[in-house]
C-alpha cells in the first residue's frame, strides 16, 4: 500500500522523469494497462481532467462543454482504486471517468436540468438505469455535460450548444463555430479530451451530429439496447442514449458497460445476464468480404463538393480493405419527415409530463415549463423562444388518430426503406457522410445545417456508428454506418477496421 501511494504522489505532482503527465488521446486500455502495472490511479487520472476542464473548458479558449462537475468524483476514484488494490478491477470501465449529458438523472449531488433554468434545483431521487450500470461497471461520474436545451425540441431557430443553464458550447476544432447538438458537451468534452468518454442521448441526431463535427466516434444504439429510464424525454418512439469516444473500442467498451434489460422500459432489449462485449471480434482486416452499400439520397447529398471528395475517398479505402461496395442506392424519406415531427410533438408532452411528475421535479408538466419561461424570458430566452414547446402543448393522448396515423407512417417509411436496401442487396451496412464542416454560431438566425443522414436510423429505430472520415478547412467530418436492428457488432467491427485503415482522428489544437 505504501508503493501504491508513493507512486501517486509522484504521479500527482509529476512524472517521475521530471515530465508533467499527460492523458490525452489516451484509450481505455493504455489507462488499464498502466493501472495494471501500479503506475497510475484513478484518483491521479480525475485530478488531471478536472485540472484540464478548468485550464481548457472555464478558461483557455473557453469551450463550455461541462455544464457541472461531480464534487464527489476524487472520493469516488479513491475508494475504486482501493477496490482495485484489494480485488482487482471489476472490468474494463473501472476507475474510468465519464461525463453525462446533462438530461440523465444521477441520485447525487448534481443536478439533472435538460440545461433548462426551469429545472436548476431537479435533483432526482434515483440514477438512470444506465447510471446504475456505469457505476456497477466502476466508472467515476466525472460531471454532466452542457447541451442544447430541452435537447434543441425548444425552438425553431435553435443554437445548437447553448442552454440557459450553461450558456454557448464552443467547437472542439473552432470555439467561433457550432458544436452541434444536442449532445454538444458531451462531444465537444471527449473532443478536447476533458473526458476519457462521455454519454450523449439521441432522438434524430443528437450523437451522430455532435460526434462528427467534433471528429470523434458516437454510436446510436438499436431502440431499446440502452434503457431509456432516467433520462429526460422527447419521445419515447425514437430516443437512445449513445457512448461518444475518441476511437471506436472505447465507444465498444462504454456501449457494454451501459446496455442490460431494464423493467421499467418495454423496449429495453432482452439481453444476456453476463456482460456483453462489443470489443471481441476487433479486428484490421473486419472489412474483408463485408457488403457496404452507399447511400446517395441523404440530407444535402452533393451540397459540398469536399464532403463528396471525402466519401469518395472513404469508398475507395473500403475497396481496398475488401469490402464489397453497392454504390448508388436512394432511399426516399421525403413523405417521412412532417410525420415524424408530428410524433414528436405527441410524446414530448406525454414523456416530459410522465417524467417530471415521476421525478418530482420542482415543475410538473409542460405547460408549467412554458409558464416559467414567459416569466424568466429574459434569462431563459435572451436569443430564441419556445415555439416548439407551444405547438406541442396544443397537442392531445396518445390515443388521437393524428399520432396514430403519424407514428406508423414514419416508422413505415424508415424501415420499409432501409429494410428493402439491406435485404434486396444482402448489405452488411449502409454508409453516407454524417455531417459537412461545422456552421459559424449564429444567435440572430439560429444553426445552418447542411448535410445529414441521422434521420433514417434515428426514425426506423435501427444503429448507426460515426466515425471520423476527414478533414475540410481544420474541420472534422464523420462517416456513418447503418445497419438492421441489433447489428451493432457487425457495425463496430466495420467501423474499427475503417477507423484502423484511415486513422483520420486528429486532436484539436487548443
Amino acid at each position: 500500500m505504501r508503493r501504491a501511494f508513493l507512486i501517486t504522489l509522484c504521479l500527482a505532482l509529476a512524472a517521475c522523469d521530471g515530465q508533467p503527465e499527460n492523458f490525452e488521446e489516451a484509450t481505455i486500455a493504455d489507462l488499464h494497462d498502466r493501472m495494471h502495472r501500479g503506475e497510475l490511479s484513478s484518483e491521479q487520472l480525475v485530478s488531471w481532467y478536472l485540472d484540464r476542464i478548468d485550464a481548457i473548458d472555464r478558461r483557455g479558449p473557453g469551450l463550455n462543454a461541462v455544464i457541472e462537475l461531480n464534487p464527489d468524483a476524487l472520493m469516488t476514484a479513491r475508494a475504486l482504486d482501493e477496490e482495485w488494490q484489494e480485488s482487482g478491477p471489476r472490468g474494463p470501465m473501472h476507475g474510468i471517468p465519464v461525463i453525462l449529458k446533462a438530461n440523465i438523472d444521477t441520485a447525487d449531488r448534481m443536478h439533472t436540468t435538460a440545461g433548462s433554468l426551469a429545472l436548476a434545483n431537479h435533483r432526482p431521487a434515483e440514477d438512470a438505469f444506465l447510471v446504475s450500470r456505469l457505476r456497477d461497471a466502476g466508472a467515476v461520474i466525472l460531471g454532466k455535460a452542457n447541451l442544447s436545451e430541452w435537447a434543441n425540441f425548444r425552438s425553431t431557430r435553435s443554437s445548437s450548444g447553448w442552454s440557459s443553464v450553461g450558456g454557448q458550447t464552443n467547437n472542439a476544432y473552432d470555439p467561433a463555430r457550432n458544436p452541434c447538438g444536442s449532445s454538444s458537451g458531451s462531444a465537444v468534452a471527449v473532443a478536447a479530451n476533458l473526458t476519457m468518454v462521455a454519454v450523449g442521448t439521441e432522438t434524430d441526431g443528437s450523437v451522430v451530429c455532435p460526434s462528427g463535427i467534433n471528429g470523434i466516434v458516437g454510436i446510436k444504439p438499436t431502440l431499446g439496447l440502452i434503457s431509456r429510464s432516467g433520462i429526460i424525454p422527447i419521445a419515447h418512439s425514437q430516443d437512445t442514449a449513445g457512448p461518444m469516444a475518441r476511437s471506436v473500442r472505447d465507444a465498444a467498451i462504454l456501449l457494454g458497460a451501459m446496455t442490460g434489460t431494464d423493467a421499467d422500459d418495454p423496449a429495453s432489449a432482452e439481453l444476456e445476464s453476463a456482460p456483453i462485449s462489443y470489443t471481441a471480434n476487433l479486428a484490421a482486416d473486419g472489412l474483408d468480404g463485408k457488403r457496404i452499400g452507399v447511400l446517395r439520397s441523404y440530407y444535402g447529398a452533393g451540397s459540398h463538393p469536399d464532403v463528396e471528395a471525402i466519401l469518395t475517398s472513404s469508398i475507395a479505402m473500403l475497396k481496398d480493405s475488401g469490402a464489397i461496395i453497392v454504390d448508388e442506392i436512394e432511399i426516399d424519406i421525403s413523405e417521412m419527415n412532417d410525420a415524424e415531427y408530428e410524433v414528436l410533438l405527441y410524446e414530448f408532452k406525454t414523456d416530459l409530463n410522465a417524467y417530471l411528475e415521476k421525478t418530482r421535479a420542482p415543475l410538473r408538466s409542460l405547460a408549467e415549463i412554458i409558464e416559467f419561461n414567459q416569466a424568466n424570458a429574459a434569462t431563459v430566452m435572451p436569443i430564441f423562444g419556445q415555439e416548439i414547446l407551444l405547438l406541442a402543448e396544443q397537442k392531445g393522448p396518445l390515443t388521437e388518430e393524428q399520432y396514430l396515423t403519424a407514428l406508423a407512417d414514419s416508422k413505415r417509411i424508415a424501415q420499409e426503406g432501409l429494410d428493402e436496401a439491406l435485404n434486396k442487396h444482402e448489405l452488411d451496412a449502409l454508409l453516407a457522410p454524417t455531417n459537412g464542416p461545422a456552421w459559424l454560431t449564429d444567435h440572430i438566425n439560429g444553426d445552418s445545417f447542411n448535410i445529414g443522414s441521422s434521420s433514417y436510423a434515428a426514425v426506423s429505430g435501427y444503429p448507426n456508428i460515426t466515425v471520423p472520415a476527414g478533414f475540410i478547412a481544420g474541420l472534422p467530418v464523420g462517416l456513418s454506418f447503418m445497419g438492421s436492428p441489433n447489428s451493432e457488432r457487425t457495425l463496430i467491427e466495420i467501423a474499427y477496421a475503417f477507423e484502423q485503415a484511415t486513422a483520420a482522428r486528429r486532436a484539436p489544437e487548443l
